[in-house]
């Protein structure tokens, strides 16, 4: 297993990033930290909730949990809570009444407005 700073691992195997006032995804790959999967992938994504807001972000992966073991589970699951913070980084503005919320204050908000 890399060790690895999460924060350097996400900007350098970042795949694809569209993040704006109305949410979007990120996604990076994985395959350097899960070389025996098939091009495993990670997203994180944001919906606009409507009225200015954004909802919580959500994460993703293309894989089966079930196929990893502990350490890798744990792994991912740090993964996937530093690259949830770094989106929200990236559509967190100062000076707008719903963007400059924290993190914390973002997940607690529904993902979907449907």
């Amino acid at each position: 297993m890399i060790k690895t700073n999460l924060k350097q691992y996400i900007a350098k195997n970042t795949l694809r990033c569209e993040a704006s006032g109305r949410g979007g995804g990120i996604e990076i790959n994985l395959k350097p930290l899960l070389m025996r999967l098939d091009e495993p992938k990670m997203t994180s994504y944001q919906n606009y909730l409507g009225g200015g807001m954004l909802g919580s972000i959500g994460n993703s992966y293309n894989f089966d949990r079930s196929e990893l073991d502990k350490e890798e589970k744990d792994l991912i699951e740090r993964l996937a809570d530093a690259l949830n913070r770094h989106f929200h980084d990236l559509t967190n503005h100062d000076g707008d009444e719903w963007e400059s919320a924290s993190f914390e204050g973002v997940q607690v908000r529904s993902q979907s407005a449907y």
